[in-house]
């Protein structure tokens, strides 16, 4: 594992790699809407002595980053997960990058809502867009926390009149409005000489840093939005929660139920629980791979085991040319975590 400015989180010998591939399954499920540019989210699911653990960076990702999503999976299949603080995690509904008329369609499918992660920023539409998506949230949703999500697709200068034409409706705070560390740091002191009272919240600049902590150091964030998965399982998340002192709310990768599994044990396991977690995604998939799926009940999921179905693996079994790719991907990513994940 890269060097990180942490003690190493407490780990494990890497189970052999012929232990992997045994009970390892290769899926492509259907989303109901297009998220991050897709329609089909593949995932490779391992089944381990302790339950299941799920390898899913998207594809663009290299080796070394995917290596701490492995790390994560094999926690959670071989290690299990730290004793839990609570047993109800309240969660967001998502709102994709959709036109303003579909916005009562995607809530619909979150039961009750109290907070709302609306998407901003999307290749290739506008301002005008953005604001019409999140309007419509606040018609339909008059007393939700609303937050967006621009992935970091603003450059400083509209990064800030975006967020101050937004503020106006009320936003709890903005995730990675920016790309940089030091544009986060730029556009968290521009909001704040404005009198704009927006927080700044950094996503990418955690889970994509060979050092986590240096968003923290830097002062360019109010809050941290945690994964399990890019972060190399949840003690390792929750090692960077504790010395980053910030607060953090739990989100997930466009995980299945056996992902959103993970995500809820780091939520469950944190000292403090200040928002609402972003570990609603499942309701955006056409299916999951369980019958008794992980999705918000009154605003809240409860935290519980999932297995995997088996019905449900082979019917969304990922065609062969795409789980060679993933267990070649798997055989690459394996040998960087020998001898132990927590190296």
């Amino acid at each position: 594992m890269p060097n990180t400015g942490l003690p190493p989180a407490p780990g494990l010998p890497a189970p052999r790699l012929e232990e992997l591939l045994a009970g390892a399954h290769v899926v492509s499920l259907p989303m109901r809407v297009k998220f991050r540019g897709i329609m089909q989210r593949e995932s490779l699911l391992l089944r381990g002595p302790m339950g299941w653990g799920e390898f899913c960076p998207f594809p663009e990702y290299g080796d070394a980053e995917a290596s701490r999503w492995l790390a994560a999976a094999i926690e959670a299949g071989w290690q299990g997960f730290p004793a839990p603080l609570r047993d109800s995690i309240p969660v967001n509904a998502t709102v994709p990058a959709v036109s303003a008329d579909r916005v009562a369609e995607v809530l619909a499918r979150f039961g009750r809502v109290d907070a709302v992660k609306v998407k901003v920023a999307e290749q290739g539409q506008s301002l005008d867009d953005d604001v019409a998506r999140v309007h419509a949230v606040r018609a339909a949703l008059p007393a939700a926390a609303i937050r967006v999500d621009a992935n970091g697709g603003w450059d400083v200068p509209g990064a800030v009149a975006s967020l101050t034409r937004l503020a106006p409706v009320g936003l709890e705070y903005a995730e990675q409005p920016v790309p940089s560390i030091e544009g986060l740091a730029e556009v968290r002191s521009l909001l704040r000489a404005a009198g704009t009272p927006v927080l700044i919240a950094a996503d990418e600049s955690v889970r994509k840093e060979t050092d986590p902590l240096k968003v923290a150091r830097a002062g360019a964030a109010d809050l941290l939005v945690v994964k399990v998965g890019p972060l190399g399982g949840v003690r390792r998340a929750l090692d960077i929660v504790a010395h980053a002192g910030l607060p953090a709310v739990v989100s997930s990768a466009l995980d299945t139920s056996v992902g959103i599994r993970a995500g809820l044990a780091l939520a469950a396991a944190l000292p403090e629980l200040p928002y609402a977690c972003g570990l609603g995604t499942v309701s955006l998939f056409e299916s999951d791979i369980t019958l008794d799926p992980l999705v918000a009940d009154d605003g809240a999921i409860r935290l519980r085991d999932v297995a995997a179905d088996a019905g449900l693996l082979e019917r969304f079994a990922a065609p062969a040319e795409r789980r060679d790719w993933w267990l070649d991907r798997l055989r690459r990513v394996h040998a960087l975590l020998t001898p132990s994940i927590a190296e």
